[in-house]
C-alpha cells in the first residue's frame, strides 16, 4: 500500500509540476527586444497624403521588403459597385464592413488600391512579403455589432491585387478560424521576429494572442502568450514588437476630453511575459493638424530585417482644410530606446 501511495503521490506532484512550468516554456518562446521610446522625437513618415477614399485612416501595414506603406480605411460613402442598384451611404458601408486598402510607397504616394466588401472594420492589418508575392492579413466575414459598424468575425490572408475587388468568398482568400464564437479579430504581423498578433473579443471581453507566424500558416493554433486588454479610452490600434505590445488610444480635438493643443492621444506599453503594463505615455506629435485623430499603429523596418533601426509608426487622421470635411492621412515613428551601454 505504502508503495501505490508513494506512486500516485509522485504522478500527481509531477503533474502539479508540469503545470507550474507550463507558463515558463511557452513565456521562454517570445523573443526579447529593445522597447520603443515613446516619450522621444518622434520622425516624420509622411505628412497630410491622400488616400484612395476620402474617409479616415483605419489601420497601418508595412512591407519592409520593398518599402511600402498599406492603409485600411471604410468606404466613403457614393461608390456604386456593378452589382449595387444605387450609390450606397457610408453609414451602410460601415455596417457591411466594406473597406478600401490603398498601396502607397515610404513617401506616401499611391500606387495602387483594393476593395474589400464585407471585410470589418480596419483597425489593424499585417503585411507579408513572400517570394514574388505580398500578402496582406485583415480581418473577415463581418458582422455588424449593436454599433451598427461590421466587425471581422475570422482572419484572412491573401496576395495584393491592385484595383481587385473581392468579398469573403473570394478564391484567393485564406481563412483561419483561431477560435469559435469571437469577433472584432483584426491582426498585426512582426516581421523581425515571425510573430502574429491577433486582438479579439470574446464573452464581452478583448484579448491579445501572440503566436508565431509559421504555425498560423499551418493553421496550428496554439497561443505563445495571451493577455486581456487594460481599461483604455477609444481604442485605435496595436502593434507587436518581441515582448513589448503597444496599444493606441485617442480621440479628434472637440471629442471626450480630447482638446487643442494637447489631445487625448496615449500609447500603453504592455509586456507578454508578465502581461503587465510597463508604461503609458501621452503623445503630443503632430498637434498642429487642424484635425488630428490617432488611427492605426506598425512596425516599420527602414532596413528589412535589420531590428536595430525599426520605427514604432502611428498614423494620424486630418481633414484637407476647415471647410473640406475629406481626409488625409499622417504617419510617424517612434526610434527604439538607446541601448544601456554601461
Amino acid at each position: 500500500m505504502n508503495i501505490i501511495f508513494l506512486k500516485n503521490l509522485f504522478l500527481v506532484m509531477l503533474g502539479l509540476l508540469a503545470c507550474l512550468f507550463q507558463p515558463t516554456q511557452v513565456h521562454a518562446a517570445i523573443p526579447l527586444a529593445q522597447p520603443f521610446d515613446v516619450k522621444g522625437q518622434a520622425l516624420e513618415i509622411f505628412r497630410e497624403k491622400p488616400l484612395q477614399n476620402s474617409t479616415v485612416l483605419q489601420g497601418i501595414g508595412f512591407d519592409d521588403r520593398h518599402q511600402h506603406i498599406y492603409t485600411v480605411q471604410l468606404m466613403e460613402k457614393g461608390y456604386r459597385f456593378p452589382d449595387e442598384k444605387t450609390a450606397v451611404r457610408g453609414a451602410e458601408r460601415a455596417s457591411n464592413g466594406d473597406l478600401v486598402l490603398t498601396k502607397l510607397d515610404i513617401k506616401g504616394h499611391k500606387l495602387g488600391y483594393m476593395y474589400l466588401r464585407g471585410f470589418g472594420h480596419g483597425v489593424s492589418i499585417g503585411v507579408e512579403p513572400s517570394n514574388e508575392e505580398v500578402y496582406i492579413w485583415t480581418e473577415t466575414d463581418a458582422v455588424a455589432g449593436t454599433g451598427k459598424n461590421g466587425w471581422g468575425t475570422r482572419i484572412a490572408r491573401f496576395p495584393f491585387r491592385d484595383g481587385k475587388t473581392i468579398n469573403p468568398s473570394a478564391p484567393i482568400l485564406e481563412k483561419f478560424d483561431f477560435l469559435p464564437n469571437i469577433d472584432h479579430t483584426t491582426v498585426d504581423i512582426d516581421h523581425a521576429h515571425q510573430l502574429l498578433t491577433m486582438r479579439y473579443r470574446q464573452n464581452g471581453k478583448f484579448y491579445f494572442a501572440l503566436y508565431q507566424l509559421a504555425d498560423v500558416k499551418q493553421h496550428r493554433f496554439q497561443p505563445i502568450a495571451k493577455m486581456a486588454q487594460p481599461k483604455l479610452g477609444t481604442f485605435q490600434g496595436f502593434a507587436s514588437y518581441g515582448n513589448y505590445l503597444y496599444l493606441l488610444e485617442g480621440n479628434d480635438y472637440g471629442t471626450r476630453d480630447s482638446q487643442k493643443p494637447n489631445g487625448n492621444t496615449h500609447i500603453t506599453t504592455m509586456d507578454w511575459k508578465t502581461g503587465g503594463i510597463v508604461e503609458k505615455q501621452w503623445i503630443g506629435i503632430a498637434n498642429d493638424l487642424p484635425f488630428r485623430e490617432p488611427e492605426g499603429m506598425g512596425i516599420y523596418l527602414p532596413r528589412d530585417q535589420d531590428p536595430d533601426q525599426a520605427l514604432l509608426c502611428i498614423g494620424f487622421a486630418s481633414t484637407i482644410t476647415k471647410n473640406n470635411p475629406d481626409k488625409l492621412a499622417s504617419i510617424y515613428g517612434f526610434p527604439l530606446k538607446q541601448r544601456n551601454r554601461h
